[in-house]
């Protein structure tokens, strides 16, 4: 099943790119303002061996990694708080939903203020782009977990902290990864972003800004392209990790393997 599916992804991205490259080339496209579908590939290829743009992707990507995993850091101890304790997390609930809606972007200007390094501003709109969905995931996760398997062991005598480690916990664990999934490709989306509007000494983003520049729109293109394929491969072996630690949960919810 797995194999046909990204097959049949392939097979779409591919006539995808061969009918942009007719449009471009039959002149229904103006190849001006959108390059052809090959140059923009063949310039994605050349920024592979490009020094420059390797440095301003391992920027990104630094960024990024450091955002999210400070983000799992604060987010999954919070979210293991609220879930287990109800009157808490009712208590808190107003606050989270007003401040999770808020764009991170929007918060630039403020964080700048506060902060002189350009990099810890970056980092710090990942970080709070990047908390809510593993926050949210970590409370539904221990709003799942099974009654029953719970009060089990509180019979047999267990306490509350041996509840959750032995019960709560790893019946939780699939949906804090899921969490972890998608905070990962909101936090590299909010990683170019942040370089497009705030700048820096380098990044995907600022050679975005750069490309434009000069007018390379194919290389602002490839540039996206390889953003793009970062977020895929990311996202990919997550979603091969959770499915190879949790087969149980995926059998659970009814999901093919």
């Amino acid at each position: 099943m797995t194999v046909s599916r990204v097959v049949r992804g392939a097979v779409g991205v591919a006539v995808l790119l061969v009918v942009a490259e007719i449009a471009g080339r039959t002149g229904l496209m103006d190849t001006q303002i959108m390059p052809l579908a090959s140059t923009v590939l063949a310039g994605a290829a050349g920024l592979a061996v490009d020094s420059e743009f390797l440095h301003d992707a391992s920027v990104t990507v630094e960024v990024w990694a450091e955002g999210l995993l400070l983000a799992i850091l604060l987010a999954v101890p919070a979210g293991v708080l609220l879930g287990s304790l109800p009157k808490v997390e009712i208590g808190l609930r107003p606050l989270i939903e007003f401040f999770r809606p808020i764009p991170s972007i929007a918060l630039i200007p403020l964080v700048t203020l506060i902060m002189a390094s350009g990099g810890a501003v970056k980092v710090t709109i990942v970080v709070y782009a990047a908390c809510w969905p593993v926050l949210v995931n970590t409370m539904y996760g221990l709003h799942d977990v099974d009654p029953v398997a719970r009060d089990t062991m509180r019979v047999f005598g267990f306490g509350r902290l041996a509840v959750l480690l032995r019960v709560a916990l790893p019946s939780a664990a699939p949906f804090v990864l899921t969490g972890v999934r998608l905070a990962a490709s909101v936090g590299l989306v909010v990683a170019v972003s942040a370089e497009l509007l705030s700048g820096g000494e380098g990044g995907i983003g600022v050679y975005i800004i750069k490309a434009g520049s000069g007018y390379r729109i194919d290389l602002m293109l490839a540039a996206t392209v390889w953003a793009g394929l970062i977020g895929l491969v990311v996202n990919a072996l997550l979603v091969r990790a959770e499915r190879g630690l949790f087969r149980w949960h995926a059998a659970r919810a009814g999901v093919a393997q």
